[in-house]
């Protein structure tokens, strides 16, 4: 059935939200907030563009020419200074319904197109080669023949990527590469459906010699196992804040440089304004210390990870340093109220579903300062409304946009207790 609507606001997923004549709401890819659209409803839930009555002001040509297959990107349509309106809009907003009616006006940071360091592909045998790239939405691998938001360099590897996997005996009928750009070069973490034999592994040498990829890590396809090393040519070396870690195969990372600094940049503008050598900052879901070794210039740093090989890296490069790391599954073993109590500020960045058990000791332990780096506006409302209804005041918000023509966000907001703790 076709219907014509107007579009009023996009939805999470970076759908226009249309209204058929009974009144019912269908998500409509491609639709932007303020035009006139006509629609064919598909099913209970969504509507396919069929024409604009109306465009809006902010739609733009797609740079990418896999724009709409490919699944990586969903506002390519939109301009960029909009889509950073729309993600900030969808942190204020979930920060509304975590409770705060006051709400600072956010600072906004995007990133630059070709700036992507970080990429997980899906590899796909076919019947005449092999296709290397992302989902489409709810569909097959789509061929990555295009990309304006990968590093170049990065880029040009998977190209580099499609003779030597297409050779590999292990490579049946599909696997993955992982693929982060460090300092030192290339990183690649690559899962086939069969195991590397001696021929395979003298492949990914020769390959890793040619390209400049100092490693080439291995593991079947669906293990959850440590990977083995299966070809290294040079030291693995990433700088931190100015300190040199050496992150495992597939480790996380900030997907952009720019976007990284600016996520650094807001959390140190969070801590207060004087910070000794005596005081603690406790830091929760640390990582390989993307934040921990900033934080340290300015107090010491209790750091807790629960990822074994992540927090291996950061202990190997605390030396020296103001920071003592320890391993800790923060859902199943939470860093307890007592000791939070004692910190003057605790800065978390807990994964895309929010910190869980964690929040509970957090509110428990009334720390004088919270900084709160979010990758999920949604989380962040759940656990914020934690915060408000404990009388946090919500000081500061920045939105930082390094996903870019995608719907991820991440964002740093700064929370203050109403009054200092009592010292323990």
């Amino acid at each position: 059935m076709k219907f014509e609507s107007d579009i009023e606001f996009l939805g999470r997923d970076g759908d226009g939200i249309a209204r058929t004549g009974e009144g019912v709401r269908l998500f409509v890819p491609g639709a932007l907030p303020g035009e006139r659209i006509v629609a064919e409803s598909l099913d209970a839930r969504s509507a396919r563009l069929v024409d604009i009555v109306r465009p809006s002001p902010d739609r733009v040509i797609p740079p990418c020419s896999l724009f709409g297959t490919c699944g990586g990107c969903a506002i390519q349509h939109l301009s960029l200074p909009a889509a950073l309106d729309w993600k900030t809009g969808l942190v204020v907003h979930a920060l509304e319904q975590a409770g705060f009616d006051s709400i600072p006006q956010p600072k906004s940071v995007q990133s630059t197109p070709g700036a992507r360091r970080r990429i997980d592909l899906a590899l796909r045998r076919t019947h005449d080669g092999i296709r290397i790239g992302l989902h489409a939405r709810r569909g097959d691998v789509v061929d990555l023949s295009d990309c304006p938001v990968l590093d170049p360099a990065l880029f040009a590897l998977i190209a580099a990527l499609r003779p030597l996997v297409l050779s590999l005996a292990a490579f049946r009928r599909e696997g993955d590469a992982l693929i982060n750009l460090l300092d030192s070069g290339p990183d690649l973490l690559l899962a086939t459906d069969a195991p590397l034999d001696a021929t395979d592994r003298a492949k990914l040498a020769a390959f890793a010699r040619q390209h400049a990829v100092p490693r080439i890590a291995w593991r079947r396809t669906g293990s959850t196992d440590t990977p083995e090393t299966a070809t290294q040519t040079a030291t693995i070396r990433h700088d931190l804040s100015g300190i040199a870690v050496a992150p495992p195969p597939g480790a996380f990372l900030q997907p952009s440089r720019d976007g990284e600094a600016a996520i650094v940049a807001s959390v140190l503008d969070g801590l207060p304004g004087r910070l000794n050598r005596k005081d603690v900052v406790i830091e929760l879901y640390a990582g390989c210390g993307t934040l921990s070794f900033a934080l340290a210039r300015h107090a010491r740093v209790l750091a807790y990870e629960g990822h074994p090989d992540a927090v291996a890296t950061l202990k190997r490069a605390t030396t020296g340093t103001r920071v003592t790391a320890e391993q800790r599954d923060l859902n199943r073993q939470p860093v307890m109220a007592r000791q939070i109590a004692d910190a003057r500020v605790l800065v978390l960045d807990p994964p895309y579903a929010g910190a869980g058990a964690q929040m509970e000791q957090i509110v428990s332990g009334r720390p004088e300062r919270i900084i709160y780096v979010s990758c999920n506006p949604q989380a962040l409302g759940r656990d914020a409304a934690d915060l408000c209804a404990a009388g946090y005041r919500l000081d500061r918000v920045t939105v930082v946009d390094q996903f870019l023509w995608s719907t991820e966000i991440e964002a740093v907001c700064v929370f203050t207790a109403p009054r200092a703790p009592r010292r323990r």
